[in-house]
């Protein structure tokens, strides 16, 4: 495959894009003799009847169709990787926060790396999502994967990616997000050694830009600023094996060459990646905090308008400039379950410590939350002056659906068993002498 990692701009668009010369058929999209000797393979990421700015799919021009591959049979290894619906064992409606999970001590590629924090609606219903971390200390080498039960959203915390699937290849680093969604086959490799960080299984709608509303026409995550690869491939024998989640199982056939044969495609169902540092971060410049819907990178809809499957939110580097503004995060208890993780730096409800970059938190369906003890107090008293937050990127998955927690989320020693104590210093303020 080649090194070239090159990229076409844009979010949504159709895209022709050809890694040999007249690759692509003009005019038709299923010739009886397609250039190169190639076969067409539609890929459809929607029903055929999708209405028309709904739709995704994408013609594969490639040198063996994936119907050439072994039986499948289940696949072992991989029993920390679930799927909703998950049983009621171990739902609890308490304020949870883990430390980062520990490296992995024997060989561990990215799909054996993963395990499932949580998840909510059901996968078969394609309804809800699903939490999952990752800690990888090995390439993918002979090993493809594709997952038939959800897009997979990548937000990496250290290491780099380099992600190398159907459409072509995309290196992925903190700070950047990938999006591979349901269906594409890929292999990851890792380029400069561990790699760690979580990733959002969405079961529901494939997530989209959030209107802007008047916001206007321009911010936040810009359209221009997502990137999907060229085409590339990569034609090689051997004896591999395919790897698929489906229904909440793992199943592995043997393939005898490379499913990463495209050698042209257009559509606009494809992987994509966007730089978290190019958000057009809207803030207040008057008062008060406001809702973080306004920091929404993407969302994946529910069946109601306003009300999502699951949003992508960002905490990035800003401005803090209220004025007589309690400026930190106000304390909330919300319909929506918000699952946090950071990136790099401090997130300023929690910059004491507790929670580290690779670490996350769960505040479920109203459950209460806030600022901690300290950071009220300091935010309470502190001058007013303009402030940039810099050293920060956190992150949550936020969803309309109740998140239940696995039996590793609440038995693995990262669990802080103490965190509701952050908030035990809390001393009340109330003077009925002073208004």
């Amino acid at each position: 495959m080649t090194q070239d990692y090159q990229y076409i701009q844009g979010f949504g668009n159709h895209i022709s894009t050809e890694a040999l010369p007249g690759a692509l058929p003009y005019g038709k999209n299923s010739p009886q003799k397609p250039p190169y000797g190639l076969i067409p393979e539609l890929l459809s990421g929607t029903a055929f009847t999708a209405r028309r700015h709904e739709n995704l799919r994408t013609w594969l021009y490639r040198i063996r169709p994936s119907v050439l591959q072994g039986a499948f049979a289940p696949a072992t290894g991989f029993e920390a990787i679930q799927s909703a619906p998950l049983g009621d064992d171990h739902i609890t409606p308490q304020q949870l926060r883990w430390d980062p999970m520990p490296k992995p001590s024997g060989s561990t590629h990215l799909i054996q790396g993963m395990v499932t924090v949580a998840a909510n609606g059901d996968a078969a219903m394609r309804a809800g999502s699903a939490i999952h971390l990752y800690s990888a200390n090995e390439s993918m080498k002979d090993e493809y994967f594709y997952n038939s039960d959800g897009d997979l959203l990548i937000v990496p915390q250290s290491g780099e990616l380099l992600l190398k699937t159907e459409f072509g290849t995309m290196s992925v680093e903190p700070t950047e997000i990938a999006m591979i969604p349901r269906g594409v086959k890929f292999q990851a490799e890792l380029p400069k050694g561990d790699a760690c960080g979580y990733m959002l299984e969405i079961y529901g709608n494939h997530m989209i830009l959030p209107d802007l509303g008047p916001i206007g026409s321009n911010g936040l995550a810009n359209p221009r600023d997502f990137q999907s690869p060229v085409a590339a491939y990569e034609e090689r024998s051997g004896d591999f094996q395919l790897l698929c989640k489906y229904g909440g199982k793992f199943f592995t056939a043997a393939i005898s060459h490379s499913p990463l044969d495209v050698v042209a495609w257009h559509g606009n169902y494809a992987p994509y990646k966007y730089d978290l540092k190019l958000f057009n971060t809207i803030n207040t410049v008057s008062y008060d905090h406001p809702d973080p819907s306004i920091f929404t990178v993407l969302t994946s809809p529910s069946e109601h308008p306003g009300c999502a499957n699951v949003d992508f939110v960002i905490f990035p580097p800003r401005w803090m400039v209220a004025e007589d503004t309690f400026r930190p995060p106000y304390y909330h208890r919300n319909v929506m379950s918000e699952y946090m993780g950071l990136i790099h730096g401090a997130y300023d409800a929690k910059p004491d410590g507790g929670f580290e970059p690779g670490g996350g938190s769960l505040h479920s369906c109203m459950a209460a939350h806030g600022p901690e003890a300290k950071v009220f107090d300091r935010a309470s008293d502190v001058e007013l002056k303009p402030e940039y937050q810099g050293n920060t990127l956190a992150f949550m998955f936020e969803s309309s659906y109740i998140y239940k927690t696995t039996a590793f989320a609440m038995d693995t020693p990262t669990l802080q068993e103490d965190y509701h104590q952050c908030w035990q210093g809390l001393k009340p303020r109330f003077d009925p002498k002073k208004p």
